[in-house]
């Protein structure tokens, strides 16, 4: 599975060089793979979304290839992306800059 050149293995690494409460956002990536109902009821599950939030997230993920769907320290953000790759969502967590 390829999320725009990203493949799973890839999107799975944890960086070490990042420190736990760095500022990071949490990336969630477009595939062909998971519906739209997976997408929003993981997004309101595991980052504490509001339905109509997940929903806006979902339909940019799916016009633009990806998107910041979270923002904080690297150890909380980190789970979440855990969390959300264990149920087949392409995620990845990127520092902020």
């Amino acid at each position: 599975m390829i999320w725009d050149n990203i493949s799973i293995k890839e999107a799975e690494l944890v960086r070490e060089d990042i420190g736990i409460d760095t500022p990071v956002n949490l990336i969630v990536w477009n595939d062909e793979i998971n519906t739209f109902d997976w997408v929003i009821q993981s997004l309101v599950e595991i980052c504490g979304h509001s339905h109509d939030q997940a929903e806006q997230c979902a339909w940019i993920i799916h016009f633009k290839g990806k998107y910041a769907v979270k923002k904080g320290p690297y150890k909380k953000v980190n789970l979440m992306r855990e969390a959300l790759v264990d149920r087949g969502i392409g995620a990845t967590v990127e520092e902020v800059v």
